[in-house]
């Protein structure tokens, strides 16, 4: 059998891949008008944040690879132009040479997906217009922002391809902006779930404007301006992501029978009206799984399911393919959200008597870290208890809540069918009662009339209308309302009649309920709980809040453009230690100071440079480096060479290892070990060594001269203090009763136990003042050595750093426990995150073992010339 198959990404390859496997007699010839084939078009904006680094990691065959593989035959850069069903062969032109030839077929599969929607509108041949459906489309974008020539961006479509796009962009740095003329971003989720996204997009730097039409693009040579129905948008470029339309031009007149949208029609089997023809993938227009009406999915998951069993039924297979529930998933900037089966809308088209609930559920432990929550919206039919869709919003694995609503579809369960299924637990991937069976139980009680609520729609529809607010939090948190704690409800509320309407609000709607519950049972006959949280509800005045920030970003931009330095120009000074002064054209600059040490004449230098380049004021910062204020963007570079004279230089920024700072040392009275020599020293082969190399995030280094922990190194990424470990010999100790040494010992480390002196290791914390307190010399002399923290931090978020298992007793050890500290950070840490965060993810004893072994120092070279961290994290 010779089967033709017309498409070379998901669908077509994963047929010919699975039907070789089947039957590897069958004749299988793919072409394809791309270069590529079977590449992940869903990781394309990844590749634009540069998440994904190469272009190569995209690619997940090459045509000769895939050949020899599987055993099918590919052509590239064949577009097939028509198809005879009659003589079964189909007409191809090569894209490059214009030559046409004929290929026959026994059986034609037709996988040829669909292509981005380009509206015809004015300016659309400027340059800095892009799509993103190839690879090439992909690498197209990411040039032209490593290039430095686009600063703002507009997405044109809200689904999930372009909120990827806009969160990736912005992360490198462009200021994004969606536009949709749909009234919510998110085809799929209701109203008021879109409409929460929106308000986070906007309050994390992505304007989503909704409502807002596409009209043409402004510009000379490339784009300047996009024009919307509501007003023109500055821009460097526009990203075009409206939607896709089935490639399915080349079979107009062939009676294979097409939908309105031009997909091709097909039976579960995917044939279509032809029983020699297959269609599937992009191109193809299957049914929904639960209304049995036709629907398309245009996703990579169900092309390659569809694939895998259109290939057994050319083997001869009898199989059906259930059809879509329209899953999707996608990543936002600190918030995913993912949904399947039907919203609350569609459920009521198909007739459904419907219930919702909206919760808001833990996703893990709450006490275990990077806890937090997932607002989940579940929709089910009260009177059969049909379990219809789920959407969840959250940081965390959204994707689990919305696998098993999948799987609960799938198999037609119902509510009751669900309750307290044994889902895993353990406190880091959920918690004792899992989220989805949590918000299962809530819907159970609403069903069941235990629980009477307003979901968030019923709230913003004015249902609560005429509603006395009591709220029920932990502590006060509605401006007006009267505070409630349910804990302290054991009767008639004063004030209230049990006629009253009332309405019960907390954070999350768990104790709104609780309070309801005991209300109840005093005899209150009319009170409703509040569902979900505040942000969602009862604060979620959403639209307005938008058109505020909206309003705020018009502003911003005209305040913005009376600027006259560039983001390009602010990004240069500020590696070099330059940082704006928000509103203006002036800069704070950095001067590095070496651990605080500068001379007397380098600090008379630095006063002149601030009157003469400056406002004439100086700061400190808490690293010892010193901020000349208002310095003006054209006069940097003198300022620079000025104090550079004096042997000075500006720094200090930017993702990388950070001026090392020190206490006094040993001109202190308690000091240990010289730590403006070891400063210094880590300084020079680090900070200046090292200035190039790129890391995830700032990598602070401090040094203690003893335990007092005076510049505190445990709370940086890796801190460095002088130890005196008492050599104590047990057989000079006299056992005095008034001894020395425990008077001594300022943490009470030391007592005499049955006449003789004994030391608490774990509370000795070596700080050497024990040494020559015996008048019998049972403690003469110490050994030097150095105690390491790693992972401490502090700003947002403060970390205590942990001590490695080791003093270490040799300034060689230290210098090289920070490099294998620096190396491990750039090979293993990710992009943005601090080291402590790193130390938390790899584990501390894991950490721990690396550095104390020399392995990573093997890797030295490999390490520090691998493409990593190109944006860093660091925002000063």
């Amino acid at each position: 059998m010779k089967v033709l198959i017309i498409g070379g990404v998901a669908a077509g390859t994963k047929v010919a891949a699975k039907l070789k496997r089947e039957d590897r007699g069958t004749e299988v010839l793919i072409l394809t008008k791309s270069e590529d084939i079977s590449y992940a078009g869903c990781g394309l904006p990844y590749y634009v944040g540069d998440v994904i680094h190469e272009r190569s990691q995209l690619i997940v065959n090459t045509p000769q690879a895939f050949a020899k593989l599987t055993g099918a035959e590919v052509k590239t850069g064949i577009e097939v132009t028509a198809l005879d069903r009659e003589g079964k062969k189909v007409t191809a032109r090569d894209v490059k040479t214009g030559e046409t030839q004929e290929y026959a077929y026994d059986k034609l599969v037709i996988a040829t997906g669909a292509s981005p929607i380009a509206p015809p509108i004015e300016g659309k041949d400027l340059k800095n217009i892009f799509f993103m459906r190839t690879p090439q489309d992909a690498e197209d974008l990411r040039k032209a922002v490593e290039s430095g020539g686009i600063k703002r961006a507009v997405i044109a479509g809200g689904g999930f391809i372009g909120l990827e796009v806009a969160e990736n962009l912005m992360n490198r740095g462009v200021r994004t902006t969606v536009i949709d003329m749909a009234p919510h971003i998110m085809p799929g989720f209701d109203p008021e779930m879109a409409g929460y996204v929106e308000d986070y997009l906007a309050d994390n730097g992505i304007m989503a404007m909704t409502n807002t039409r596409l009209e043409g693009v402004e510009g000379t040579e490339s784009v300047e301006k996009v024009k919307t129905s509501r007003r023109a948008i500055k821009a460097d470029a526009l990203i075009m992501s409206l939607g896709i339309r089935a490639n399915t031009g080349f079979l107009e007149g062939t009676g294979l029978e097409l939908a309105p949208n031009h997909t091709i029609l097909v039976d579960d089997h995917l044939r279509t009206n032809d029983p020699d023809i297959y269609a599937l993938g992009d191109c193809a227009m299957v049914t929904n799984r639960m209304t049995g009406k036709r629907a398309w999915s245009p996703m990579g998951s169900s092309a390659n399911i569809e694939g895998r069993i259109a290939a057994q039924n050319l083997a001869g297979a009898d199989l059906s393919y259930p059809g879509v529930l329209g899953t999707g998933v996608v990543k936002l900037p600190g918030l995913n959200a993912g949904r399947t089966g039907l919203n609350e809308e569609a459920a009521r088209a198909e007739g459904h008597d419907v219930i919702t609930v909206t919760t808001v559920v833990d996703d893990k432990a709450h006490y275990y870290p990077g806890a937090g929550n997932f607002i989940v919206k579940m929709i089910a039919d009260k009177t059969t208890g049909e379990f219809l869709g789920i959407q969840v919003l959250g940081k965390g694995a959204v994707d689990k809540m919305v696998d098993i609503a999948v799987t609960a579809i799938s198999l037609k369960a119902t509510v009751y069918q669900l309750k307290d299924l044994d889902f895993a637990y353990a406190p880091p991937f959920s918690t004792a009662i899992h989220p989805f069976d949590h918000t299962i139980n809530v819907l159970i009680n609403k069903m069941e009339g235990k629980l009477d609520s307003f979901t968030p729609a019923q709230f913003q529809e004015g249902k609560a209308a005429g509603y006395t607010i009591l709220d029920a939090g932990l502590a006060p948190a509605i401006e007006g309302a009267e505070f409630i704690n349910p804990a302290e409800v054991e009767g008639e509320l004063p004030g209230h009649d049990k006629e009253e309407k009332l309405l019960l609000v907390c954070t999350k709607g768990k104790r709104a309920y609780l309070l309801q519950n005991r209300l109840k049972y005093y005899g209150y006959t009319n009170t409703k709980v509040l569902e979900a949280e505040l942000r969602l509800t009862a604060q979620s005045c959403l639209q307005k809040s938008k058109e505020e920030k909206y309003q705020k970003r018009i502003q911003e931009e005209i305040f913005m453009a009376t600027l006259t330095v560039s983001k390009e120009d602010e990004k240069r000074v500020k590696a070099l230690g330059f940082l704006s002064n928000k509103g203006t054209d002036n800069f704070s600059g950095r001067i590095v100071t070496r651990n605080g040490k500068i001379t007397a004449d380098q600090q008379i230098a630095i006063g002149e440079a601030a009157k003469k380049f400056g406002n004439g004021n100086v700061t400190y910062t808490t690293r010892l480096t010193v901020e000349v204020q208002g310095i003006p963007y054209e006069k940097i570079d003198e300022f620079r060479a000025f104090i550079q004279e004096a042997g000075l230089d500006t720094g200090g920024t930017g993702s990388k290892v950070r001026p090392v700072v020190s206490c006094k040392g040993t001109t202190c009275q308690y000091g240990l070990i010289d730590t403006f020599a070891l400063s210094e020293e880590i300084h020079e082969k680090f900070y200046v060594g090292y200035h190039g190399v790129k890391l995830p995030h700032k990598f602070k280094i401090a040094v203690g001269g003893c335990p007092n922990n005076c510049v505190k190194p445990n709370l940086n990424d890796l801190g460095i203090i002088g130890q005196m470990i008492p050599n104590y010999d047990e057989d000079l100790c006299n056992g005095c009763k008034k001894c020395g040494v425990v008077k001594a010992c300022p943490v009470g480390a030391v007592s005499v136990v049955d006449g003789l002196m004994e030391i608490d290791k774990d509370k000795c914390i070596n700080c050497g003042r024990c040494i020559g307190s015996c008048h019998f010399d049972a403690i003469e002399d110490g050994t030097n050595g150095y105690k390491v923290y790693i992972g401490g931090r502090w700003g947002k978020k403060i970390a205590m750093g942990k001590t490695l298992n080791k003093i270490f007793t040799s300034k060689e050890e230290i210098i090289k426990l920070v490099e294998k500290a620096i190396l491990l950070y750039r090979e293993q840490g990710k992009t943005g995150e601090r080291f402590a965060e790193t130390v938390e993810r790899l584990g501390f004893e894991n950490v721990e073992a690396q550095l104390l072994s020399d392995d990573i120092l093997e890797r030295k070279q490999e390490i520090l010339e691998a493409k990593l961290h190109e944006t860093g994290g660091a925002t000063c």
